[in-house]
């Protein structure tokens, strides 16, 4: 088997031109090497729609499909800022959505995926805004609006949610332990992978006896990017 690889949380965006480059060269240089690439979660700094074709989003779709069209299997999680991602992103890019939980086996191992957002269950106002954002009528409404007017919802947003989230404590916007465990008791799972909280961290535990693992990927910066691997039956972690 090649490798597998995890990134997550990498809030593509005009405005991180480091970051991107970092990706574009990850795309032609590293990923062509595995089996398969799981994004799990804001691979885009905001998403306002598959209809968007402005600086970077084009460029993207087009690397998206030709690693695709190499034979990689591309996986995407929606995150918390990219959530409007649809069948039309998947079509244009051959990449496919999966669920806001995902089980893949990997020699053996049940090894459950997710954003991670929904394991930040004491974040009650984001819980709530979440509930919202995902119906389809709160949705449609965005997405009838004209591409330039929801560019510029998209930028207020991230202001509001940076000035939001000075405002709460760490232990508001880390997981809470009790839903980590209760998640992967649900599952079956003694292995989760996550993003969303941008503190990239192997933590161990035991759950109903038995030995657990909870890797939480790297957010991507300028100075540093982070790959979880899995290659010959356990995990690694790549600096690319």
């Amino acid at each position: 088997m090649k490798d597998i690889l995890f990134i997550s949380d990498l809030h593509l965006a005009l405005e991180k031109p480091e970051i991107l480059r970092r990706f574009f060269a990850f795309l032609q240089q590293r990923a062509p090497q595995a089996e398969a690439l799981y994004i799990l979660g804001d691979l885009f700094d905001a998403w306002i729609g598959d209809d968007d074709n402005t600086r970077p989003a084009r460029a993207i779709k087009q690397a998206l499909k030709e690693l695709t069209a190499s034979g990689v299997k591309v996986f995407v999680q929606q995150g918390n800022r990219d959530f409007l991602l649809g069948d039309a992103f998947c079509a244009e890019t051959g990449i496919r959505l999966i669920g806001d939980f995902e089980v893949i086996v990997l020699d053996g191992h049940r090894i459950l995926l997710t954003h991670g957002d929904l394991l930040c269950s004491d974040d009650e106002a984001y819980q709530a805004f979440r509930i919202k954002s995902r119906r389809r009528e709160w949705q449609d409404s965005v997405l009838n609006k004209p591409l330039w007017l929801r560019l510029i919802a998209a930028r207020w947003y991230r202001l509001r949610s940076y000035f939001h989230k000075r405002g709460k404590s760490d232990e508001i916007m880390d997981v809470n332990q009790a839903t980590v465990m209760e998640t992967m008791r649900q599952y079956n799972c003694r292995i989760l992978v996550h993003g969303h909280t941008h503190r990239p961290n192997r933590h161990e535990f035991m759950l109903d006896g038995e030995p657990a693992l909870r890797y939480v990927l790297a957010d991507w910066r300028p100075e540093s990017a982070g790959v979880l691997c899995w290659k010959n039956g356990s995990f690694a972690e790549e600096q690319i």
